[in-house]
């Protein structure tokens, strides 16, 4: 089987689909592994190194010409669909809901095309979780960039001059990367709270020796691995339990995402109104619209005193990490659609009727 690795197109983006590592591993157990010239050299990954485990590097043209698999990181643009040769199989990310004239693109040539973002969270696919690992790395790097912006430091410090408080961290949305923001800020020395739709979170906050925010009266709760949109009664609720951590904040990260749809607002008008001067937000919701009002994507504001960061693809930052992670995680997926070193599509597996939106010139997973 052969697998072509292309080179990224977005602008801001650093990451790999596969490292040397991997293309090594996919060499010896009798693949071939075709990389396009200075695909890996944002994430450091030069093209010696992929020549060294075995893979050719060459043209995308090259690369495509016999490709039975491609892989990417991100969504293909235009010009890379028109590229793919008719009836080959493309794993990446799709985010097919908000896709639609991607799809029909791909369905158009008989691409296969495996979602990385759809894959269904189940015990079994957890190897395979894209959203997890790359979210794990972004809650670190939420508070690092935080970090960069106050003008105080995270832990207490004692000296002869006097005492410095620890400085207070509140984070919403108790997912993965909700978790690593808050491990990463305890290790760093803050006080951390911290406020999920979902109560037993409550558990692992505490794990992390965080303190948990409830909303009592009206949770939300979980399904299918994500936090289920909040409805009007709970967002009300959940202000008034915030608004006193939030107006004493230092530092506010928020992190909540709805597949397909618009992220909510946590953090509105009247609510950074409260937040004091010198303060930071980081919202990593920024791309799907962002969970404060004053949100600006890609940019950093300044409000009433207040910093938004409004960052986007925070694992990029940290391309080396993300990149091998991303990896080992495609890597979980191709052991279960071509464990011979053959595509396999077994349509009555639940992951690939998760992940497989097209195939054969049909459309399986409908956007919603």
């Amino acid at each position: 089987m052969k697998i072509a690795i292309l080179k990224e197109s977005r602008h801001d983006e650093r990451r790999v689909a596969a490292t040397p590592t991997l293309c090594a591993q996919w060499v010896k157990g009798g693949n071939e592994v075709a990389v396009e010239t200075l695909a890996g050299a944002n994430a450091n990954y030069s093209d010696k190194l992929y020549n060294d485990a075995g893979a050719k590097t060459a043209s995308r043209a090259e690369v495509l010409k016999g490709a039975h698999v491609v892989l990417l990181v991100n969504p293909p643009d235009a010009q890379v669909v028109n590229d793919l040769p008719e009836g080959t199989a493309l794993v990446s990310l799709l985010y097919h809901r908000t896709s639609e004239d991607l799809v029909k693109a791909l369905n158009a040539k008989k691409i296969s095309a495996f979602s990385l973002d759809a894959i269904p969270r189940i015990s079994r696919a957890q190897s395979m979780d894209v959203l997890s690992s790359q979210a794990n790395l972004a809650g670190y790097k939420a508070v690092i960039k935080g970090a960069e912006h106050m003008g105080k430091i995270f832990p207490m410090l004692m000296t002869a001059a006097g005492t410095i408080t620890p400085a207070k961290v509140l984070i919403f949305g108790v997912g993965v990367a909700g978790l690593q923001a808050i491990a990463t800020a305890k290790r760093l020395g803050a006080v951390v709270e911290a406020t999920d739709v979902r109560p037993e979170t409550k558990e692992q906050v505490e794990s992390l020796g965080g303190k948990f925010i409830e909303v009592k009266g009206a949770e939300v709760g979980s399904e299918g691995g994500y936090a289920k949109e909040a409805t009007e009664e709970y967002r009300q609720k959940q202000r008034e339990a915030v608004n006193k951590s939030l107006a004493q904040a230092d530092l506010v990260i928020t992190t909540a995402l709805v597949p397909g749809r618009k992220a909510p607002v946590l953090v509105d008008d009247e609510q950074l109104a409260l937040m004091k001067h010198g303060s930071v937000l980081v919202d990593m919701a920024a791309e799907q619209g962002g969970n404060c009002s004053k949100t600006e994507t890609g940019k950093i504001a300044i409000v009433n005193g207040v910093t938004i960061i409004g960052t986007t693809n925070l694992p990029s930052e940290l391309s080396m990490n993300a990149s091998e992670l991303f990896a080992r995680n495609i890597d979980a997926l191709l052991k279960l659609i071509a464990p011979k070193g053959e595509m396999q599509f077994d349509l009555n597996d639940e992951i690939v009727q998760g992940c497989l939106i097209c195939h054969d010139g049909s459309v399986l997973v409908q956007s919603v």
